[in-house]
């Protein structure tokens, strides 16, 4: 019990972590689990699984989201920051100068979500009232504020707890194990349940263990990437393998194997949306279980195919993994450019 909650939702790790825990399974990154990942390197090749930040294109997968803006910053004079002779305001000044600034969606390409993206309406103060609510208890309003109305859009906003930073600090640098349902399931769109997970485990030989990030190669990224920026809705809503966040029994192999961070090359790693159920249910069942109750991030639009057939042609399926956000206190996503290395 805390002063934020007096029940937490069945299966949470609500608690486990201590009373004010912000980082979840991140825990789990100890230093053994860096050990585990540098004792995977053998070649020392190095792999970036980030698409490039201006790729899928378009806002065909998510209409809130746009593709980054450039431009430069302003001088005094107001002129454009961009190939500036600096003589203009220093008498036999030879340098050039170039500086700009981007205008960026946090979730729009390759991107971590915080424990701040995806809460629930969950009564934790056990009186009968549903109340918004995050990992831990955290609350919706106190500790992750922001406008709610139309004419405030424009506002701050801010997680105040849980924010992208906690990733940050933690390093986000451990063991990655790739699961590749792609060489498996191919390019068609599937949900991928705890069954046909478990047969491409053991067929490919591959062990999940605490504190291991695990990465889902299923090739939407691939595909991404042979679109050149204008992904076409008809296509891509069609491609490629998610899980099926509504498989009780694959939710519990998330909460069983004790991964640290969940990865996939897909747009939300499961199924978007998700397959009907009856009754009131969230609507991205994965993101609640993982982000909501265990405190599990969520990697997604990794490119990962590269590595991916790398690691099959030679039989492996761990590799060193370094993945730290942009450190923007208060921010419940960031881009993420991460380094394979095996």
């Amino acid at each position: 019990m805390t002063p934020r909650w007096t029940r937490r939702p069945e299966g949470a790790t609500w608690g486990d972590f201590g009373a004010d825990d912000e980082r979840g399974r991140l825990n789990l990154l100890t230093p053994e689990k860096v050990r585990q990942g540098v004792a995977e390197v053998r070649e020392g090749l190095t792999f970036c699984l980030s698409l490039p930040l201006d790729y899928p294109g378009g806002n065909v997968l998510n209409p809130r989201r746009h593709p980054p803006q450039i431009r430069p910053t302003v001088r005094a004079t107001g002129r454009p920051s961009y190939n500036f002779p600096v003589c203009e305001e220093v008498p036999d000044a030879t340098d050039v100068v170039s500086d700009d600034l981007a205008v960026l969606h946090l979730q729009y390409s390759t991107q971590w979500d915080s424990l701040a993206h995806v809460g629930s309406l969950f009564d934790a103060d056990g009186d009968g009232r549903p109340e918004p609510v995050y990992y831990n208890g955290f609350r919706a309003g106190e500790h992750v504020t922001g406008p709610s109305r139309p004419d405030e859009a424009g506002a701050p906003s801010r997680a105040r707890h849980l924010g992208i930073e906690r990733l940050a600090e933690a390093g986000m640098q451990g063991r990655g194990v790739m699961i590749d349902l792609r060489a498996h399931l191919g390019d068609a769109r599937t949900a991928v349940g705890y069954d046909a997970l478990q047969h491409i485990l053991d067929a490919d030989g591959v062990a999940v263990e605490p504190g291991d990030m695990v990465c889902l190669h299923t090739g939407f990224a691939e595909r991404l990437l042979g679109m050149d920026r204008a992904p076409d809705p008809a296509v891509v809503h069609g491609l490629c393998a998610g899980l099926d966040g509504r498989d009780r029994r694959l939710l519990n192999w998330i909460t069983d194997c004790g991964l640290a961070a969940l990865i996939a090359d897909n747009y939300a790693v499961e199924v978007h949306p998700a397959l009907p159920e009856a009754g009131c249910c969230a609507t991205l069942p994965l993101h609640e279980h993982c982000l909501f109750r265990l405190g599990v991030n969520l990697g997604e639009l990794w490119h990962l195919t590269p590595l991916a057939e790398w690691l099959r042609a030679r039989g492996r399926h761990r590799f060193l993994l370094t993945a730290p956000p942009l450190r923007l206190p208060g921010a419940v996503g960031s881009p993420v450019t991460p380094i394979a290395t095996v």
